[in-house]
């Protein structure tokens, strides 16, 4: 009698039951997405025990204009997000870092660096990071992402049953693997950056900045950038056609950004 091998058997089950949790949703622009890696309320702790560990290890601006500013156009962006997302208690931090960087977990948590403030040089340009950083939140891209990866982890797991069956060391086609799929899961990144960049667009504008200055925002970035891999290495889209991308897009959302002002959304924020 032929006896199982028990590696072959323990990939098998744990893909099963990987594959077993994710189901398949719309997004905020009518992507199908595949999510349930996670509970949303799991995905809440992790991003708020990520962001206390953050808070803990780096320092964070004792200037109150800055704290400020930055509360000021979260909280107007937030008034405009759907209800589900308008019920989180939104933080902020300020960190001193000279990296133009900014971030948002879930969890209702919104991280931006003090070097954000040499690229982003006015209220609306702020509000074009900001914005896209929620946009990756509330478009559930970090739930897609966990699912995405165990997803490609369990198609690995099928590739080394099927070369373990073969009497192929199961342990050189995850080595090969791993590359494909680290490729796919950079391909889907850059849907998830374009994603972003419509939602947070959209959502500034509803909230009463000028989605032109998403234009002005990336130009500012591009110029402080350095050299950068060729697109389909990389985890955002090309900065050129991300350039075209929200000019396009700016000009649609001016009569959702002048209804905004109408409405006395009109931000003040600095």
């Amino acid at each position: 009698m032929h006896k199982p091998n028990l590696r072959v058997v323990a990939l098998a089950a744990a893909f099963g039951l990987l594959s077993g949790c994710a189901t398949t949703t719309t997004s905020p622009t009518g992507r199908q997405q595949m999510v349930g890696g996670v509970s949303q309320q799991e995905l809440d702790q992790m991003g708020a025990q990520e962001f206390a560990k953050l808070k803990a290890q780096k320092p964070q601006t004792q200037n109150p204009r800055e704290r400020a500013y930055v509360n000021c156009v979260v909280g107007d962006l937030v008034q405009q997000l759907p209800p589900q997302w308008q019920r989180y208690n939104w933080e902020t931090a300020v960190f001193v870092d000279p990296e133009p960087n900014a971030f948002a977990l879930p969890g209702a948590k919104v991280g931006v660096n003090t070097g954000i403030f040499k690229v982003a040089r006015d209220q609306d340009e702020l509000a074009t990071v900001i914005a896209h950083e929620i946009g990756h939140v509330i478009s559930n891209h970090h739930n897609e992402r966990i699912t995405r990866t165990q997803t490609a982890q369990g198609g690995l797991m099928v590739a080394q049953v099927l070369a373990a069956m073969a009497g192929i060391n199961p342990d050189t086609v995850g080595q090969l693997g791993g590359t494909a799929a680290q490729l796919v899961l950079l391909r889907f990144s850059r849907e998830q950056e374009s994603e972003a960049d419509v939602v947070g667009q959209q959502l500034m504008a509803r909230a009463g900045f000028d989605p032109r200055k998403a234009v002005n925002l990336w130009q500012n970035m591009i110029a402080a950038g350095s050299a950068r891999p060729p697109q389909w290495l990389s985890t955002h889209p090309d900065p050129q056609a991300r350039l075209g991308e929200l000019g396009k897009r700016a000009g649609g959302l001016m009569p959702t950004y002048e209804q905004a002002r109408a409405a006395g959304r009109r931000p003040k924020c600095g």
